[in-house]
């Protein structure tokens, strides 16, 4: 399973939680960087607990986020943070998080 990119884990966290689509500049920006297919499935569902529930990161799943680079994770981020699912959250508070993964 580790084979699915990070669109299908997306899809999994997001779509099936009734999520709203999130910007068209965001989703270009991961498009143009490929951003879809640099983690591993466990990676990332490893990587979204860490930064919007609790939890820590392995040394694998921090290897692939480093690979992942920062304009993927700030973009898969602030997708998130867009999705009405997750409009308790304090953006400061994940965007911190998010800095410490």
């Amino acid at each position: 399973m580790e084979s699915l990119n990070v669109y299908s884990a997306l899809v999994v966290l997001f779509l099936t939680c009734g999520a709203a689509m999130a910007t068209k500049e965001i989703d270009q920006i991961i498009k143009d960087n490929n951003c879809e297919t640099k983690m591993a499935l466990a990676c990332v569902l490893e990587t979204f607990t860490s930064i919007f529930e609790t939890g820590s990161i392995s040394n694998k799943c921090c290897g692939e986020l480093l690979v992942l680079g920062k304009v993927c994770h700030s973009a898969f981020v602030k997708r998130t943070l867009e999705n009405p699912l997750f409009k308790d959250l304090s953006p400061a508070t994940i965007i911190a998080k998010s800095i410490q993964t």
